[in-house]
């Protein structure tokens, strides 16, 4: 459904949303959103005519450094609804207005019965990152903002997911050679739908918003219900600031435990004895084993599984047994004297595990594409 705010158009610096708090959108905000991109070749924003992702295209339309930094705009056409096709081509005239250039790209071949939402975000990824490639640009944006964030760790609160799963959406994140930036991470939805209406600038309501077979539309119901016991928005937010806090002193504690280990490494391998890790806490086991997993190019494993094996292997470890299993591709072994072993399984044995989504792993850094919803 389009949607025109009727309202004069106004410069993104004169915008004040009714909430009271100060200009979120004056050119010394604009101009933090965008600070990352002062050295980038490129940047592709996705835009779906959504509120959100209109926002951010009108607000790097106005960022006074774009000439340093190439932007596009892409739209992925699902080819889901009817209409999408027409919506995609309605965004390149916005770009169009703003001096931006503009791609449709679209998700062909036939489109899957189950597990909708999550295919067709990898899609959407996929796309958009070999449109980035392709056009030379290093940097790709998405319009998540706050209240996409709390529904981020409401879910993944809602799945048992660890620390790092609550820490949220990263604002930044590497996807092969192209860096992911979420810079509205801190704006509120009202807001950006308030640049837009103060704009006079159109967009379009995704009636998926509104469905409740989708597992988004069912969490913004729940976080209103928990809005009134005190469990809002904002207190999810500071709830996810405070596990990337704590996440970060872990995975620097996990590197120091790492670094003192005297490994041997080879094709597929990682050796080291790790006697002094038998009274070290579990986590830190737990996250150096996952992350030897993926240095091996394994599988990422999930968190339940990393931590049924963690326990093992500490087990072991603290009393003096041999032990020995499989993860995530990958071979692991402990002899008695404490010298722990990873190989890499045979090419025809990996593969076998479920891939999982990044609120189910341990580590960060190891993002998958379609980490949150995707905006675009």
């Amino acid at each position: 459904m389009l949607s025109l705010a009727s309202a004069e158009p106004a410069l993104a610096a004169d915008f004040d949303p009714d909430s009271g708090s100060a200009d979120p959108f004056g050119p010394a905000e604009i101009a933090a959103f965008f600070a990352p991109l002062k050295e980038a070749r490129g940047a592709v924003l996705a835009v779906s005519g959504g509120p959100d992702s209109v926002a951010l295209m009108l607000l790097a339309a106005a960022w006074s450094g774009r000439r340093r930094c190439k932007f596009a705009v892409a739209t992925v056409d699902h080819g889901l609804r009817p209409e999408s096709r027409r919506e995609a081509e309605a965004v390149g005239g916005f770009a169009a207005s703003l001096g931006l250039p503009h791609r449709i790209l679209s998700w062909e071949g036939e489109k899957p019965r189950t597990r909708l939402q999550e295919r067709a975000r990898e899609a959407r990824y996929g796309l958009l990152l070999r449109h980035a490639g392709e056009i030379g640009a290093d940097h790709l944006l998405t319009a998540h903002h706050a209240d996409d964030q709390a529904e981020t760790i409401l879910f993944r609160l809602a799945r048992g997911s660890g620390i790092a799963g609550l820490a949220g959406m990263p604002a930044a994140v590497r996807r092969g050679d192209i860096t992911h930036l979420r810079p509205l991470l801190a704006v509120p939805k009202e807001a950006l739908v308030g640049l837009c209406r103060s704009r006079g600038q159109a967009y379009f309501e995704d009636p998926s918003n509104a469905d409740m077979s989708f597992a988004r539309p069912r969490l913004r119901r729940l976080l209103r219900l928990l809005a009134q016991e005190g469990l809002d928005a904002a207190s999810l937010q500071r709830l996810g600031r405070r596990a990337a806090r704590a996440e970060l002193a872990l995975e620097a504690a996990t590197n120091t435990a790492r670094e003192a280990l005297e490994v041997t490494r080879g094709e597929g391998l990682f050796s080291a004895p790790i006697g002094a890790l038998r009274e070290a806490p579990e986590e830190i086991l737990l996250r150096l084993v996952g992350a030897e997993i993926a240095a091996l190019g394994g599988a990422f494993p999930r968190l339940d599984r990393l931590e049924s094996v963690a326990n093992m292997l500490r087990a072991a470890l603290q009393s003096g047994r041999s032990w020995s299993g499989t993860l995530g591709g990958t071979i692991l072994s402990l002899d008695r004297r404490g010298l722990f072993t990873m190989r890499s399984e045979k090419p025809r044995r990996r593969g076998r595990g479920t891939p999982v989504a990044l609120e189910d792993r341990a580590f960060p850094q190891a993002s998958p594409v379609g980490s949150g919803p995707a905006k675009g």
